[in-house]
């Protein structure tokens, strides 16, 4: 394997338990966080069966409309902000795709909103 000569220096100076110990952090943390996220959506779902069940459900309404709008917004602006870093960073190349994909998709929702709200106006 080819080792930067940094990180074999590192890597000599932990002890093999400390190395397991560093590597084993991440795979808790990930099994935790889908334990946490099952148990929401367990009774998430046992709390709206319950309250079907006692007729006091009321389904929430989505609007599309400002979802979009928001969504648009923030995908624009970070979009913008990481294609002018990443072209005065690295220039032309294709980390620049990092900027111009969520910039892109912002544009993309705001023309949804656009569309859909002179739709709304005129029918």
């Amino acid at each position: 394997m080819d080792y930067n000569y940094s990180e074999v220096l590192f890597m000599e100076g932990i002890s093999s338990a400390a190395q397991v110990i560093i590597s084993i952090i991440p795979i808790v943390g990930i099994v935790m966080g889908c334990t946490v996220i099952f148990f929401y959506l367990l009774w998430n779902h046992r709390q709206k069966t319950l309250l079907i069940q006692a007729g006091q459900y009321k389904k929430q309404e989505f609007n599309l409309l400002p979802f979009s709008l928001l969504s648009g917004l923030l995908l624009s602006t970070v979009g913008t902000a990481l294609t002018v870093l990443l072209s005065i960073i690295e220039g032309a190349s294709y980390g620049l795709l990092g900027g111009i994909i969520p910039l892109s998709m912002g544009i993309g929702l705001i023309t949804f909103y656009l569309i859909k709200r002179g739709e709304k106006r005129n029918g």
